[in-house]
């Protein structure tokens, strides 16, 4: 029987879910923690360690969480996960994916290089230059988003709406993201979640926020929606610009109608998303990674050290 190790802090009930998709496969799983995995370099030693596969390293790796921490500790986490895909372990998704994804920057730069729809942005350095680019802004009477370039779940979101928000308007360690606001059409605020895999849009919903953040998280409302073809086509092209096994992929339709991409998460909750459709998510993950990866992939152990 093979065995996956599913990377993440917190299992809760998407790592259940996981585990016992991969178990109707045909392979065991288990919960490992990035933050104690390590590198040994030695003869005659696999030179990952990772607990619970000394002797032999997974037969792929399922990433639902990185931990945050130093430059330096985020760095040895996607190390790791590096290493494992250069030594022919399967990782979903692996760490060029994830780097792509928690950089809001580099989000936005692919997604526009794509030619895909995303909203005027600004990155930079200069807190003189992000105030004057704010000023400039509300004077024209459009809002912004100030974002942390790293960060999940609205942690750390503010709007800007008038200038004396601008005293708020802080640096995240020395880097400013500045994101000009996309009013949704209708009333209200809302935004549409799209998971891809492999390539294809296998559900949808609205999420309905009870303020202008639409985080499932903070409190926003699930509900499905029809996958038209245009919305479907925007997330599984945003998916293959960040070069991902699977995304969930936000996307809102502005007061013209017209779909502009906001973000795209490598490592998407799905619960909201499975109370409103009939959908196994798990299962579909889990069948693609053992399809597309695993049948053809040998686990690496000692006698090839």
């Amino acid at each position: 029987m093979g065995r996956i190790a599913i990377f993440t802090d917190d299992p809760g009930w998407h790592g259940h879910e996981l585990r016992q998709a991969f178990d109707e496969l045909g392979y065991t799983s288990d919960y490992v923690s990035l933050t104690e995995c390590r590198f040994r370099i030695e003869q005659g030693r696999l030179p990952i360690v990772i607990p619970g596969y000394e002797s032999s390293l997974p037969d792929a790796a399922f990433v639902r969480g990185v931990p945050g921490g130093s430059l330096e500790e985020v760095v040895l986490y996607l190390d790791i996960l590096h290493a494992l895909k250069t030594m022919g372990i399967p990782v979903y998704n692996d760490a060029h994916a994830l780097e792509r994804s928690v950089d809001k920057g580099m989000t936005s730069f692919l997604l526009h290089k794509a030619g895909l729809p995303t909203p005027v942005t600004w990155v930079l350095r200069d807190r003189d230059e992000a105030l004057a680019i704010a000023e400039s802004e509300l004077k024209e009477g459009n809002m912004l988003i100030s974002k942390p370039l790293f960060g999940s779940q609205g942690e750390g979101i503010r709007r800007i709406e008038k200038m004396t928000d601008l005293f708020w308007l802080t640096s995240s360690h020395g880097v400013y993201y500045l994101q000009r606001f996309v009013q949704c059409e209708g009333e209200g605020f809302s935004d549409n979640r799209v998971f891809v895999i492999n390539g294809i849009a296998v559900a949808a919903m609205r999420r309905r926020g009870k303020f202008w953040l639409n985080n499932v998280a903070r409190g926003a409302s699930c509900e499905l929606i029809e996958l038209e073809p245009r919305l479907a086509d925007l997330a599984v092209k945003a998916t293959e610009a960040l070069d991902m096994d699977y995304a969930g992929v936000d996307i809102i339709r502005d007061k013209t109608g017209d779909y502009t991409i906001i973000e795209v998460n490598s490592i998407p909750a799905w619960k909201g998303l499975e109370s409103v459709c009939d959908v196994n998510i798990a299962q579909l993950l889990a069948k693609d990674l053992v399809d597309r990866h695993l049948c053809k992939n040998d686990s690496y152990d000692l006698a090839f050290s």
